[in-house]
């Protein structure tokens, strides 16, 4: 079973980068799809790497030939990602990793409605705070911008398949690649715990992470965005 999508998002800071790059280590069969924009590179960023930068001109002649699984226009710019990554991963028998915004899962859920949707969460606002100061690449403005924007896109949680809050690295990781498996095993139809060795377990794990079974946490890490500081 192959061309499953597999759509990830975040709020700034709560080490979705860090989760996906493990997981795409650890786990066979998965690519990554790189975003479109019409933003200039910055710093060491290189094309088809970070992105594939192109003119507003190209973008939009994308978006008039239907060429997006979803685009959104932020700050002036164009942010889009290109359905074609999905058809050539399954093409090479692979599944598909999306890294995008809140914004952007919401409409590629309605263009693919059966993508897997995983939302990942720091586990309180003092965390996410202290990871944002940590990367040391943020002026005192933006991360108070980034804090206020991470409440608003908590709130949309119950969009989400599954919910995966991202305390410790190791823990989170395995809970992601549960999700990845459970989900392959879902697909496939496949049920024999003796034929796939671990199966269960996989399943298990990834059922733990359905949103309905995390809706306290995340309750309680949307109260600590409301207590004093």
């Amino acid at each position: 079973m192959s061309g499953l999508l597999f759509i990830i998002s975040a709020p700034s800071g709560s080490g979705k980068s860090t989760l996906v790059n493990e997981l795409l280590r650890i786990v066979p069969g998965l690519e990554f799809s790189i975003s479109y924009t019409t933003r200039a590179p910055r710093g060491s960023e290189r094309h088809e790497t970070e992105y594939f930068f192109v003119d507003r001109a190209e973008f939009e002649r994308m978006i008039a030939g239907d060429k997006f699984l979803e685009y959104a226009e932020v700050f002036g710019n164009y942010y889009g990602t290109a359905r074609h990554f999905l058809d050539d991963a399954r093409e090479r028998g692979n599944d598909l990793i999306l890294d995008i915004d809140v914004q952007g899962a919401a409409q590629v859920k309605q263009r693919k409605p059966d993508a897997a949707s995983i939302f990942i969460l720091p586990p309180d606002r003092r965390t996410l705070e202290k990871r944002l100061r940590n990367r040391a690449q943020d002026k005192e403005e933006v991360i108070q911008r980034r804090l206020a924007e991470a409440r608003g896109e908590i709130e949309n949680y119950r969009g989400y398949d599954y919910i995966l809050v991202n305390d410790r690295l190791e823990e989170s990781t395995e809970a992601l690649q549960a999700i990845v498996a459970a989900e392959r095993l879902k697909r496939a139809q496949v049920r024999d715990a003796v034929a796939n060795p671990g199966a269960e377990a996989w399943v298990a794990a990834a059922k733990s992470s359905l949103r309905d079974n995390m809706d306290g946490r995340v309750q309680s890490i949307l109260a600590s965005f409301a207590e004093p500081r």
